[in-house]
């Protein structure tokens, strides 16, 4: 919405009237402006935004916005029905802030500033620094209450600040709130409340055994279908699923359940919509002048400026915000390559070299450095990832020793090999076996998570299920042989929603898993597995305690390529308790399989193409019709799932053992060495 601004007289008059003394300099201060000047006050948003004050003795709202290069600002909302002339807001000396105050206003209501620009013309945009905004399809901001809740997961934090976080498991449930579950209702299109999703999705994630939740799209976004990744309310949770202190409560009662936290954040770009950052006081504010730098050709968005202060401290403190008034664990930062080459997405001539004739942005990677030193000083366990889809190096480094600072990285050169030879059938899959063995070549080069997000099972690359080659029943098998390879490769790890009961359908953020699926035999089963799964990652530190060392990973045949089969063996700190994996990825069956073993002893196998052999190694609670197959397997049929080493060469070692490996046939031995 644009309107012609008021004259200099007008506005002069509405500033004496509302200014009649100039507001209590303990808000924003001197010290306020010069840290904010200089990009290092990390709580800018206690001062930024809509606060209760008092002003000569009135009760009200007090409110700050920076907009450098604006005529004039006024605050527009219900209260002087959205006139302009009627909240003027005062310029403070020498730093782009204005500042103003409501008498009377409290919680709840809803606003915008008024930007009046060089141009003559009127920008109305929400607050930069909103706690909450209005349900789509509102654009304004509304005051919102972020102090004073009681939190109970003190115990939560103090553990996740002890030891080295690189050694304890991560398996990450990624999902989407609004299409996780729906409820039979109209109102806000059926969407689960905050409340609600927290006891539900503890309950799934405690029985599944995931230990940490990745929450897509909480920053307000005006669009669905952007998933949350165009946002223009970066320190307001979405009012699609409640209020802020909702989003408190979720977190709160997951953390007190023994559950972690991580939310996508987006300081890569922002969308164009009017009420957004975009131009916000007529001139590009939060975004680079230079188009060629500051929008992206193939998304329509706009870049911020990693060069001003100004906006490097609305992002550092607004990640630091989510960490200290959310209590969140992690950040999953979105599209890092964008912000990192200055050529992304563009082809020659619609770029700007930087100052040494290269495609790196350097005040990206200052912004980064910066960024994630003040993560790391935190040394409570607070966790940051890249989600960065190129060789870009050092990402996971200290900033100490030239590395962009990040906790983890997204391994997307894994996922991408990983997934072409899932895809491959299984008669073929023999001319792509080192697209399953390459990613071991450099996966100690950084700290990484092993990923199947949301992004593969969306825009016609099919559901994981769909990517299977095979009829019916061998898509699940093929599945569970992909999962368990993944889950015993070095990395942590993550699945998208649905994924791990094997939903058909892509993922739609507008409809709801299909969770009768869970109770088909096959899906079913598929689902116990993966259970089963996760619950053993967690129970043995083999799986996850050397993620980023060679002392946690021995191939045992790397290169059985013929018969398409993998074997290797992961090993915990202590270098005695280890895990011997075999992966049969053909329908081809060997009743006497024998597998090179490092030592003589017993190999106890704990789990195979049907699950764990045992109550302790799974968990086995579903109440599916599959479970019933699931029960009378090794524990009471009778089965063998002991193995004696004999000795012999074979695969490299002196000793083996030899046993039936059916055709997609999974195999977990537990050892002592």
């Amino acid at each position: 919405m644009v309107k012609k601004s008021l004259s200099a007289q007008e506005k002069g008059k509405a500033s004496e009237k509302n200014f009649p003394n100039q507001l209590d300099p303990v808000f924003i201060t001197e010290l306020d402006r010069y840290l904010f000047g200089e990009g290092r006050h990390y709580k800018i948003y206690e001062k930024m935004g809509a606060h209760p004050a008092t002003l000569n003795g009135k009760k009200g709202m007090h409110f700050a916005v920076w907009a450098p290069h604006a005529k004039a600002v006024s605050i527009v909302c219900d209260r002087n029905q959205w006139d302009v002339k009627a909240n003027y807001m005062l310029p403070l000396e020498d730093s782009g802030i204005y500042e103003g105050f409501i008498e009377g206003m409290g919680y709840g209501e809803i606003y915008k500033y008024a930007i009046h620009t060089k141009h003559g013309d009127v920008l109305y945009k929400a607050d930069p620094y909103g706690f909450s905004a209005e349900f789509r399809p509102g654009t304004a901001s509304k005051t919102a209450d972020v102090s004073g809740y009681r939190w109970g997961d003190g115990n939560w934090l103090k553990k996740r600040a002890e030891g080295s976080i690189f050694e304890k498991p991560l398996a990450i449930y990624e999902l989407h709130i609004g299409s996780w579950r729906k409820k039979a209702r109209e109102e806000k299109n059926g969407f689960m409340t905050y409340v609600e999703a927290a006891k539900e999705l503890t309950d799934y994630v405690l029985d599944m055994g995931y230990t940490h939740v990745e929450l897509m799209g909480i920053a307000e976004h005006p669009l669905d279908a952007s998933w949350g990744y165009q946002v223009t309310g970066y320190y307001a949770p979405t009012s699609r699923y409640g209020e802020p202190k909702d989003f408190m409560y979720l977190v709160d009662y997951l953390h007190q359940h023994g559950i972690g936290v991580i939310l996508d954040w987006v300081p890569a770009h922002f969308p164009k919509d009017a009420q957004g950052l975009s131009d916000f006081d007529g001139t590009p504010t939060y975004e680079y002048a230079d188009p060629r730098m500051g929008e992206h050709p193939d998304w329509g968005t706009k870049i911020f400026d990693y060069s001003k202060n100004e906006v490097k401290n609305f992002l550092i403190a607004n990640a630091l915000y989510w960490y200290d008034e959310y209590h969140v664990d992690g950040l999953r930062v979105d599209a890092v390559a964008s912000m990192l080459y200055l050529d992304y997405g563009r082809n020659n001539g619609q770029w700007v070299p930087n100052k040494y004739g290269g495609n790196g942005n350097l005040d990206a990677m200052e912004f980064f450095k910066h960024l994630n030193s003040v993560i790391r000083g935190r040394k409570d366990g607070s966790m940051i990832i890249a989600e960065e889809s190129t060789a870009w190096p050092r990402v996971t480094e200290t900033p100490e020793n030239d590395g962009l600072g990040f906790t983890y990285k997204w391994n997307m050169g894994w996922m991408h090999d990983f997934l072409d030879y899932m895809k491959t059938d299984p008669y073929f899959r023999k001319g792509s076996h080192n697209k399953m063995t390459f990613g071991m070549s450099y996966a100690t080069s950084e700290k990484f998570i092993l990923v199947l997000s949301h992004d593969e099972v969306v825009h016609l690359k099919c559901s994981m299920i769909n990517k299977m080659p095979g009829e019916y029943e061998d898509k699940f098998k093929n599945l569970k042989c992909g999962y368990l390879f993944m889950f015993g490769h070095a990395g942590k790890k993550l699945l998208f929603m649905g994924q791990d009961f094997a939903q058909f359908h892509e993922w739609n953020e507008d409809v709801a898993l299909d969770w009768y699926l869970t109770e088909e035999p096959l899906n079913g089963d598929l689902q116990n597995f993966v259970r089963d799964l996760l619950h053993m990652y967690r129970k043995y530190p083999a799986m996850y305690q050397l993620d980023d060392s060679w002392d946690g990973f021995e191939w045992v045949n790397a290169d059985d390529s013929d018969r398409s089969i993998f074997s290797f063996i992961r090993k915990d700190r202590s270098g005695k308790n280890a895990l011997l994996f075999v992966i049969n990825m053909t329908p081809v069956a060997y009743p006497a399989y024998k597998v090179g073993v490092p030592a003589k002893g017993r190999y106890n196998l704990i789990l195979d193409e049907q699950g764990a052999t045992s109550w302790t190694d799974g968990k086995n609670t579903a109440k599916t019709g599959a479970k019933a197959a699931v029960k009378t397997t090794a524990r009471t049929t009778g089965k063998k799932t002991t193995y004696i080493a004999k000795t012999g060469e074979c695969d490299g070692h002196h000793h083996c053992i030899e046993y039936p490996l059916p055709g997609y046939g999974c195999a977990v031995f537990k050892f002592n060495l």
